[in-house]
């Protein structure tokens, strides 16, 4: 099965009346009354839906519910990969929350960091604030906490900075 399987299992089942047939085959009733009351042409596409869907199967002139279609399209849908290391912090490329624990405080900061200067570069303290702004709805707080760690340095004027590489 695809990472789509599921989509014809919710086709099927979003339509009233094939979800009342399905039901009926569950439940081990006939659904030869209730597809008698649909026109042929509905019912062909109620049966062909729920048979595509691997919901149900003929058998013995009857139908049959096929539970195992769920565990396989659950099986098949992909699972989204969860970020790991510094970028389990970051959302759309922007910090939300400064990190709790000073571990991941400090790892932060150095990623941050080694994107705004590269070695032997400097900018303005303007420029600094500006690309935190990019990133962090706090670019002055992060100017500081950058200073206080080590990771950037400021001129004794406080108009420029550069890595503390």
């Amino acid at each position: 099965m695809s990472a789509n399987s599921w989509r014809p299992l919710v086709a099927a089942l979003a339509d009233d009346r094939a979800r009342e047939i399905y039901a009926l085959v569950v439940l081990g009733r006939s659904v030869d009354e209730h597809l008698s009351t649909l026109s042929p042409g509905k019912r062909r596409r109620v049966l062909d839906s729920l048979q595509v869907a691997g919901l149900i199967s003929p058998v013995d002139g009857g139908w049959r519910a096929e539970s195992e279609v769920f565990r396989l399209a659950l099986a098949a849908a992909s699972t989204p990969v969860r970020p790991d290391g510094v970028a389990r912090f970051f959302t759309d490329g922007r910090l939300p929350t400064y990190p709790s624990r000073a571990a991941d405080r400090r790892e932060v900061l150095a990623h941050i960091a080694t994107r705004i200067l590269g070695p032997d570069e400097t900018l303005t303290e303007a420029e600094v604030t500006d690309w935190l702004a990019e990133i962090t709805g706090d670019p002055v707080s992060m100017r500081r906490y950058l200073v206080d760690a080590g990771f950037l340095v400021r001129t004794r004027d406080g108009s420029a900075y550069c890595s503390a590489s």
